[in-house]
């Protein structure tokens, strides 16, 4: 029994070598093959054998048949009432039948019970095999198809697959060794279809993978003669994907569809679709990116089913399966295309079939509205064929949202009735203005624009391209075929800015803003930009301001920046500091001017100043404005008058030595230039001559009058110098009684406000000036003075005045010879206020009466108008009646 078996073992092998040896494994085809084992009585009439072989079974002399007796025992007892019989297995194509193998069971003859291989012993087994490569070029299957389905049904039914992959087949004349073979388990349904799984090695797709069958049914083996596969030749991709059908711009059926995915090589495809029932099968063989066909005379109401599937392109392979059916109805009004998206003073066309109760409309008799509220004219339309009428738009306008709807609505109509079916119409401006401007350092170039100007749409995207040409800008600037996106953020203010860096100053940039939506593409006119001439200079540095001395003048100076080379204006504005400067500009042409001197009407003033630039050609941007720099108020000029100042005599009027009080009020900035450090006395006499004192920053001086004639003058001193015009005041005993006021008189305007008038007698002496002195005289108040011009008469003194209080008015003539003697008085003149009151009713009253008049004058007239009216309206015109007319109403006619 050991020897039987290490006999049949021994001739197995034999077997496989020989076959392999002669190249007679069975190659696997892309296509199904049939595994038929047949008995011995069985004719091979269907089968090739291979050449020099007779079909009788006894020529099969060890290269295809190894007659072997096997007996098998169970458990050691052994069966002496089977049978033995011998079946060959061979392999056809059935799409080569001229291509066959046929060899007997590997193991050699079978030996089963009679009863139970009654079935085989008649007709034999047949079986369907495929093979292929998943797409994903993992995973090799074989589907193994049973074709005697009733006699297996109670048979215990297996299938096995024995495969080996060499490391180099071509290097080895020897067969791979028994123990090599891997058995891959196949998994069989309950029809007794089974599947085959081996996991294939990437680097492996290339080599021959060796394998063959071996089926178990009801204690019978089947062995099936050995097969081989290079599985890179039989790969078979999964279905496409995302079937979809359209309806295109030109009124063709688009079919397209996605690769599946995990692809590493290009597919062909085949399309097969049935319209109305009748099947269409096209070839379409393309490369990967053409998934798409057009199919042609798309009619309104019709049904489309479509099915597309992929095979490898570039080698052989297996067809996919079918993807699942898409069904795509067409509606009885087909727009085309059903939307278009365009821009202002742009030019389009729409394309329409209509269908209507089963029956389409002939395109002489169709019409066109938009919005169902306007009337297309006839002159818009174009008949293309006999049921496709056409509508052209010219020059249009940008679309009005109305609501949330952002296109017009175009229907087409039969010349009865439309169908609620329309064609969408979007028109956007796609005017956009792009600024850009390159920095101060002319590294970096920022361009900027804003949506706010076009129509939002939904969906849409927007993008700003732009292409570098080498040298400048061209005239008139396109769009250029090969352009490249740039980056741009939405800023707070609702502009994107975008920002290139590196730039070349002298390469023309030129960019545009494209709108990206589902309907297509729109692109704003493009514009060119040369860094070099958008250039925003850096801000003049070293900015100083300053009042010059002596002249008075602001001067002003700065830096010129780094960048750009080019020749630079400048522009100044300077004004009073303070919260709201109101400034004043001043332009400067000179490049190579760095200051500047301007006249100011406040030389003690603090001045704020900033500077800007910009190219001299005019070319670029000004720059921002320079940090600010401030004068600082300082002694420009001696102060150009000394202060006016007055005096309070003390004493007793009997004695020749009195105190006097000089009293002035602080010297204003305008005056002093624009600052007092301190005030000097000059006195001069006849007989002590002349001498100064310094009252440092005081405004009050008393001294003692002992001499007839005593003149004081106050100086004010800065730091540059003493007062150029001061007042003299002379004290002079003579002068002190000449009189010259005749009369004064005091009247209250108001609480605020008293009329000072008086009248002067004739006199050799001539006032410079007038001195009035007044104070209230129920309060130990300061005397309040004021020096007025000698040829005033009258004068109005504003103060806070109480009319219950008695007040003091004096005033007292100015000679060159000295103060004159003054004329007092002690009350407001009680006479004249009663007429001064009467005058200042007159001013109020007088205006009132003449307006009043003036309105009741226009009264009477509007009224004298609408009277008229109402009496002469009924009364008819006699030129207009018919018994009238000829006669002459301005002929007088007698009575008789």
């Amino acid at each position: 029994m050991i020897c039987q078996k290490f006999c049949v073992v021994l001739l197995h092998w034999e077997f496989i070598y020989v076959i392999t040896a002669s190249n007679l494994s069975y190659p696997i085809t892309p296509w199904r093959f049939k595994l038929s084992c047949m008995p011995p009585n069985t004719t091979y009439d269907n089968f090739r054998l291979p050449a020099g072989l007779s079909k009788n079974t006894s020529d099969l002399n060890g290269l295809y048949e190894t007659a072997v007796e096997v007996k098998f025992n169970s458990s050691g007892t052994h069966f002496s009432n089977l049978s033995k019989t011998t079946f060959h297995c061979c392999f056809r194509s059935e799409q080569d039948k001229n291509s066959s193998l046929c060899a007997d069971n590997i193991e050699g003859k079978t030996f089963f019970s009679t009863v139970n291989s009654s079935g085989f012993q008649q007709i034999g087994a047949n079986w369907n095999i495929q093979c292929w490569l998943k797409g994903d070029l993992k995973l090799f299957i074989c589907n193994v198809e049973s074709l005697f389905k009733n006699h297996f049904k109670n048979y215990n039914y297996k299938v096995h697959l024995l495969y080996v992959l060499p490391e180099v087949l071509e290097d080895s004349p020897l067969v791979p060794q028994k123990g090599s073979f891997q058995i891959a388990q196949c998994n069989c349904s309950v029809h007794k279809c089974c599947e085959c799984l081996v996991s294939v090695p990437t680097a492996k797709l290339n080599d021959t993978l060796l394998m063959y069958l071996k089926i178990t049914s009801g204690g019978v083996i089947f062995q099936s003669p050995l097969m081989s596969v290079q599985p890179i030749n039989v790969v078979k991709p999964d279905p496409p994907l995302g079937l979809h059908m359209e309806i295109t711009d030109d009124g063709n059926l688009k079919i397209s569809w996605s690769s599946p995915p995990l692809v590493r090589f290009p597919l062909q495809y085949q399309v097969k679709y049935s319209e109305n029932s009748s099947t269409v099968i096209r070839e379409a063989d393309k490369t990967a990116s053409a998934t798409s066909l057009l199919v042609d005379s798309v009619h309104p109401g019709s049904s489309y089913e479509v099915q597309v599937r992929g095979k490898r392109l570039d080698g052989p392979g297996i067809w996919s399966d079918w993807s699942t059916p898409h069904v795509f109805t067409t509606q009885d009004v087909i727009y085309f295309p059903p939307k278009i998206l365009t821009n202002v003073e742009s030019n389009v066309s729409f394309h329409c079939i209509y269908k209507n109760e089963n029956k389409i409309v002939s395109s002489k008799k169709i019409v066109w509205w938009m919005n169902l509220a306007e009337k297309i004219p006839q002159s818009q339309y174009d008949v293309v064929s006999d049921y496709v009428s056409k509508v052209t738009f010219s020059n249009l306008n940008a679309t009005k949202p109305r609501g949330k709807f952002t296109y017009d609505a175009v229907y087409c109509c039969s010349e009865h009735e439309c169908h609620h079916r329309y064609a969408e119409l979007y028109v956007i401006d796609v005017n956009i203005n792009i600024s850009c401007e390159t920095d101060g350092n002319l590294t970096k170039m920022t361009c900027r624009w804003s949506t706010n100007t076009i129509q939002s749409l939904a969906g849409s995207t927007l993008q700003l391209r732009y292409y570098r040409s080498r040298l400048y800008c061209s005239d008139s600037p396109s769009i250029h075929p090969i352009s490249e996106p740039k980056d741009c953020h939405l800023q707070r203010d609702g502009f994107y800015e975008c920002i290139f860096q590196p730039i070349f100053l002298l390469s023309g940039y030129t960019m545009w803003i494209r709108i990206n939506h589902s309907l297509g593409s729109l692109d704003s006119p493009p514009t060119c930009v040369l860094p070099n001439s958008v250039v925003k200079p850096l801000p003049p540095s070293s900015v100083k301001a300053e009042i010059t001395v002596k002249t008075g003048l602001l001067k002003i100076s700065w830096e010129n920046p780094v960048f750009p080379e080019t020749n630079l204006q400048f522009q100044i504005r300077y004004g009073l500091s303070g919260k709201e400067v109101q400034w004043k500009i001043y332009e400067v042409y000179d490049a190579k001017s760095k200051s500047v001197s301007l006249p100011v009407p406040d030389l003690c003033a603090v001045y704020v100043v900033q500077v800007r630039c910009k190219r001299l050609d005019g070319l670029g941007y000004w720059s921002n404005w320079s940090s600010p720099a401030y004068t600082v108020v300082m002694d420009i000029k001696v102060p150009m008058r000394g202060p006016e100042f007055w005096r309070i005599i003390n004493g007793d009027t009997m004695k020749k030595e009195k105190n006097v009080t000089l009293l002035w009020k602080p010297l204003m900035k305008r005056d002093s230039l624009c600052s007092v450090q301190r005030y000097v006395i000059n006195h001069h006499t006849s007989l002590n001559g002349t001498w100064t004192e310094d009252v440092g920053n005081h405004t009050k001086y008393t001294f003692m009058w002992t001499e007839q004639e005593h003149t004081v003058t106050v100086l004010a001193i800065n730091s540059i110098g003493d007062s150029v015009a001061n007042f003299n005041l002379t004290f002079s005993w003579p002068m002190s009684k000449v009189n010259i006021v005749q009369s004064l008189s005091a009247y209250p305007l108001n609480s605020s406000c008293v009329i000072l008038s008086w009248m002067l007698s004739p006199s050799d002496y001539k006032p410079m000036s007038f001195i009035i002195e007044w104070k209230n005289l129920n309060e130990d108040d300061e005397i309040k003075w004021l020096r007025i011009s000698s040829s005033v008469k009258k004068c109005y003194i504003h103060d806070h005045f109480i009319p219950i209080e008695k007040y003091q008015f004096s005033l007292y003539p100015i000679f060159m010879e000295g103060v004159g003697k003054p004329k007092i008085i002690n009350s407001f003149t009680q006479d004249d206020i009663e007429k001064h009151q009467n005058d200042a009713g007159l001013y109020v009253i007088v205006p009132v009466i003449i307006s009043s008049f003036i309105l009741l004058l226009g009264t009477l007239f509007i009224s004298h108008q609408r009277m008229r009216k109402l009496i002469w309206e009924d009364v008819p015109n006699p030129k207009k009646c018919s018994w009238a007319q000829g006669l002459n109403f301005q002929k007088r006619t007698d009575i008789l």
